[in-house]
């Protein structure tokens, strides 16, 4: 695997860290999950005795979020219990966190601090604002970071209003720049042999991700609308209903629609204006409301054959059924096994990243907490049974 003389300390929780961690561990980074005694991870507890969302005692949250992971517990608010961290630094390569912003630096392992112990060590701190700037303290979660970064004011229409996106993509996103950054702090690494702080805020995060649109907006000074799923030029371009669902058409460009035109049947679209993209445009409303009424007449499935015929941009609005059972995710490897300790298999979403040099992937079950304990002090860092029988009786570890 890719990253497999890799070793992350995973200090994180919830979900945006978590997530960060995970495609590092997917792509062969020994990740070990520090975590504290009695309680762990916070997520360990979120859905566990549910009947439908929980397997093994674990929630979906952690069993997704914590597959190819280690468990180590170590109390970092103990004396010799930071000892035994600043220890294993000494072996890593990677810190990881998403602490509120200064946690790190009032536990003592703030990057200033781990680098005394091992110069080449990289620390990843994902928060709500980031590091630097006068909201820095102010708390966050993924739908704040939504709202705040613009891209709700957008996804809904007027008649809606502000719509937020049905996947957590604030704390995704912090999660995935996240990685981003380890990454570019390992490579650049290779060359100096010094690591550094990685700096990643949920809100630049969806900043960045306006792109073009933050661009357009910041060149014309014009504040753009929620259009739902229309688009801001093409037509037609939508979400449309059809005899048992929906389906989307995307005509991009004039031999696009042109192509659809004669394919769909409508003699109202063969207008010789309609050839061309401003006349389109304005007459939005009645080309969304004339295909809308054709597209009903068929059911999804229908619709999707004969377009795809016809080479016209288009998918089916899938339910999350439809979309994990889909033969081009399914053989893209996108939903994979994992057997918990108990002999049963859970599906999960797989790794998008295909690497043509990595070896088949198996996931790991998620590791009970402490599980690695011994195993991490001993094995990677020399402990022998009476240092951790010392450690043990002093609370430090667990």
């Amino acid at each position: 695997m890719a990253l497999e003389h890799i070793t992350v300390i995973d200090l994180t929780h919830m979900l945006s860290g978590p997530y960060g961690t995970m495609l590092l561990a997917d792509l062969g980074a020994r990740t070990i999950k520090v975590e504290p005694p009695t309680s762990g991870e916070g997520t360990r507890r979120l859905l566990e005795n549910d009947p439908d969302y929980s397997r093994d005692g674990m929630g979906a949250y952690f069993l997704t979020l914590n597959r190819n992971k280690q468990s180590v517990c170590i109390d970092l608010k103990t004396d010799a219990g930071k000892a035994v961290f600043l220890d294993l630094v000494k072996h890593a390569d990677v810190v990881f966190d998403n602490f509120a912003v200064g946690v790190p630096k009032r536990l003592g392992i703030d990057h200033a601090t781990l680098s005394k112990v091992n110069p080449r060590i990289i620390t990843c701190s994902v928060t709500g604002f980031g590091e630097t700037g006068p909201e820095i303290n102010r708390p966050a979660f993924d739908q704040v970071v939504q709202a705040m970064g613009g891209g709700m004011s957008i996804t809904g229409t007027d008649a809606s209003g502000p719509t937020r996106s049905g996947i957590p993509i604030g704390d995704l996103g912090g999660g995935v720049f996240g990685t981003i950054g380890v990454l570019a702090a390992i490579a650049e690494r290779e060359r100096t042999g010094c690591g550094q702080h990685v700096d990643v805020s949920m809100l630049d995060a969806q900043i960045s991700m306006l792109n073009y649109m933050a661009t357009m907006q910041l060149m014309s000074g014009i504040v753009p609308r929620g259009i739902g799923n229309g688009h801001f030029v093409h037509v037609p371009y939508n979400c449309y209903p059809t005899e048992d669902g929906h389906i989307i058409v995307a005509c991009i460009g004039d031999a696009f629609f042109e192509r659809f035109a004669q394919f769909i049947g409508i003699a109202e679209l063969l207008k010789p204006e309609f050839r061309h993209q401003p006349a389109r445009f304005a007459a939005k409303e009645e080309i969304d409301a004339l295909v809308a009424e054709r597209l009903k007449t068929q059911p999804t499935a229908y619709w999707q054959e004969q377009l795809q015929l016809a080479r016209i941009p288009c998918g089916p609005v899938n339910n999350f059924q439809q979309a994990l059972g889909d033969s081009q995710v399914r053989a893209r490897d996108m939903v994979v096994s994992v057997q918990l300790k108990t002999g049963e298999v859970v599906q999960m979403p797989g790794n998008p990243i295909k690497l043509s040099n990595a070896q088949q992937k198996t996931y790991s079950c998620p590791p009970s907490l402490g599980e690695h304990t011994d195993e991490i002090l001993s094995g990677l860092m020399g402990y022998d049974a009476d240092q951790l029988a010392q450690l043990r009786a002093l609370g430090a570890i667990a």
